[in-house]
């Protein structure tokens, strides 16, 4: 059975490929020449009449061949989705920190609605202005001062 982790590594290319692929055979079944084909011939209507060539034109789609691609199409997409979600069930692991468990059995689920937004807390943090280091500054904490230094050059924030 396949890991969780090369589910996922494989997912979004398969959720790509079908929606492409269903894209394409929604198209071909728009174009409805492309699904019908004709085989005449055709005889005078008496001995001297005048002789036309036999006409034909091939079925370039054919519905079946189209349905039984979705369906293939389909199914991987749907066992992929399926493995993955079920085996999201039962992934547990724990957060640690320092050798410090933080959380312990954490679904998966969970795990990576942490990942997303500690990633949007680095990218909020990274855009926080820095403060010229070549001032000395005070930082008051809920009226406090912190970092105090008795400089004529320090100023408060």
């Amino acid at each position: 059975m396949a890991r969780l982790n090369q589910i996922i590594a494989i997912e979004k290319s398969i959720k790509s490929r079908s929606v492409q692929e269903l894209a394409e055979a929604q198209k071909a079944l728009q174009k409805p020449a492309v699904l019908s084909g004709i085989s005449r011939t055709y005889r005078p209507k008496d001995e001297e009449g005048e002789q036309l060539p036999p006409e034909s034109k091939k079925v370039e789609v054919k519905a079946e061949e189209i349905i039984r691609k979705t369906t293939e199409v389909l199914t991987k997409l749907f066992d992929v989705t399926a493995t993955k979600d079920w085996t999201n069930c039962s992934a547990r692991a724990d957060v640690t920190v320092d050798g410090n468990v933080l959380l312990s059995q954490v679904p998966v689920s969970y795990l990576l609605f942490i990942e997303k937004q500690l990633a949007d807390l680095q990218a909020f943090i990274k855009k926080l202005p820095v403060l010229d280091a070549s001032e000395t500054w005070n930082f008051r904490c809920f009226g406090r001062l912190l970092g105090h230094r008795t400089d004529a050059n320090s100023q408060d924030f």
